[in-house]
């Protein structure tokens, strides 16, 4: 698949209302802390190596490397939460965006492309607040599933 091609359950519609149903009412130390580590233990059962990393702002609430990851998915991590940051909106959604319209991101987004990656994974923590939930290490379709499973699993529980 080249990266102009619309991953399955990529659609701009079905991720906007993905970002509408995961909200929570609080977010704090914990709460990080609890679907971080959910996110890592659904990984686990699934043999997946991934880097799952969890910001509020610039701080740092959650971070953890799975075996056979590398440095380069915390690069990945930092790429895309920049672009939630920037756009409000899951990585994912950001690139589903560009692909509806024929364009892709690196070449129409004019931004700096060792900053920015438009590619599944990482998701804003919606709160009535702001902070980032990201997951690095599997095709951008999964890195976005697990993190949306993982918000699901722990809305659910809370």
């Amino acid at each position: 698949m080249s990266p102009a091609d619309p991953p399955a359950g990529g659609e701009p519609a079905e991720l906007a209302a993905q970002e509408e149903r995961l909200v929570f009412d609080t977010f704090g130390n914990d709460e990080a802390w609890q679907l971080g580590s959910l996110l890592v233990e659904l990984a686990r059962e699934r043999g997946a190596a991934v880097t799952v990393g969890i910001r509020r702002g610039t701080q740092r609430l959650f971070h953890c490397a799975l075996a056979g990851t590398s440095a380069d998915n915390d690069a990945w991590i930092a790429r895309k939460s920049a672009v939630v940051e920037r756009y409000g909106e899951s990585s994912y959604l950001v690139g589903a965006r560009f692909r509806a319209k024929g364009r892709t991101f690196e070449e129409s987004s004019g931004l700096d492309p060792d900053r920015f990656a438009a590619h599944g994974g990482a998701f804003p923590v919606r709160l009535r607040g702001t902070g980032v939930v990201a997951v690095s290490g599997l095709p951008q379709a999964d890195d976005h599933a697990l993190v949306v499973e993982g918000l699901e699993r722990h809305l659910a529980a809370g």
